[in-house]
C-alpha cells in the first residue's frame, strides 16, 4: 500500500470507473490524493461513487461515456482539464465480455467486444495521451489485460484478440512516448472475486470450482489487491517501469488453463 498523500495533486481517468475493478481502482487513486474523473455509461451508477470518494475525504466525478464514441471522449477530456487543469493518469477498465462458440459468433457480436476492449482504449489513450503531451508534465497509462491474450481461449476469441492487441498498443506507444515522460503499463489479473467479468465467465458453480482449481494460491484475487498493483504502476514509484505487464493471478499462468 503506497503511503498517503502519493497523487496530491493528481489528477486521474479511470474508465469503467463505476464498477468492479475499475471502481476499486478509482478509490484508491482517491485514497491517496488524486482528483478522480470516472467514465462508464450509467451516470447513476457514477454519481454514486463519486459521492462515496466524496463522503470518504476524496475527491471523484463521473462523466457518462461510451468509448467507442471518440467524440464523447474527446468531450470528457476537455472538460476534465476545463475543470481541473491537467490529466496525469489515465486508467483504460472499460471491457466487455461473455462466452460463445467462435463458429456461432455474429458480427455484431465481434464488433461491440473489440469496439470497447481495443477501439475504446486506443480512443481514450489516444485523446488523453495528447492532452499529457499538451501540458508538458508527462504522465501514466494503465491498461487491464487478461491472460486470454497471451494463451487464447476458445469461448472468448474476441476479448482475448482485442486485449492482445491492446498489450502491442500498449508496447508501441511506450517506444513512442516515452519522450515525452508518459509511461504505459498493461496490469492482468487472474480470476478476480465481486466482478462481473467472473460472474459472465463463470456461470455454474462447476465452472467455478474449476477455474478455482487451476490457481496454485488457490483463492481468487480481490479486487484491492488489483488496485494496489495499479497504484504502484500509475505511480511515480514505477518511474522506469513501461511498456511491461504485470501479471497477478495467483500463479494460474503456470499450470493449465
Amino acid at each position: 500500500m503506497l503511503p498517503s498523500g502519493t497523487y496530491d495533486g493528481r489528477v486521474a481517468i479511470v474508465t469503467g470507473g463505476g464498477s468492479g475493478i475499475g471502481e476499486s481502482i478509482a478509490r484508491e487513486l482517491a485514497r491517496l490524493g488524486a482528483t478522480v474523473a470516472l467514465i462508464g455509461r450509467r451516470q447513476e451508477q457514477l454519481d454514486a461513487v463519486a459521492a462515496e470518494i466524496g463522503s470518504a475525504g476524496g475527491r471523484g466525478v463521473g462523466f457518462s461515456a461510451d468509448v467507442r464514441d471518440r467524440d464523447r471522449v474527446q468531450a470528457v477530456v476537455d472538460s476534465v482539464i476545463d475543470r481541473f487543469g491537467r490529466v496525469d493518469h489515465l486508467v483504460n477498465c472499460a471491457a466487455g465480455n461473455f462466452r460463445v462458440e467462435p463458429e456461432a459468433m455474429s458480427p455484431n457480436a465481434w464488433q461491440a467486444v473489440t469496439g470497447i476492449v481495443l477501439d475504446g482504449t486506443w480512443n481514450c489513450t489516444q485523446i488523453a495521451g495528447k492532452a499529457m503531451i499538451a501540458g508538458g508534465r508527462g504522465g501514466s497509462v494503465l491498461s487491464i489485460g487478461t491472460t486470454m491474450a497471451e494463451h487464447g481461449s476458445a469461448t472468448t476469441v474476441h476479448s482475448a484478440s482485442a486485449k492482445a492487441g491492446v498489450k502491442t498498443m500498449t508496447k508501441s506507444l511506450a517506444a513512442a512516448w516515452g519522450r515525452y515522460g508518459i509511461r504505459l503499463n498493461v496490469l492482468t489479473p487472474g480470476v478476480t472475486d465481486d466482478t462481473a467479468g467472473t460472474q459472465v465467465l463463470h456461470t455454474t458453480d462447476d465452472a467455478f470450482q474449476e477455474a478455482l482449481g487451476t490457481i496454485p494460491v488457490g483463492r481468487l484475487a480481490t479486487r484491492s489487491e488489483v488496485a494496489q498493483a495499479a497504484s504502484y504502476l500509475l505511480s511515480g514509484y514505477a518511474a522506469y517501469v513501461t511498456g511491461t505487464e504485470l501479471v497477478i493471478d495467483g500463479g494460474r499462468c503456470l499450470g493449465k488453463y
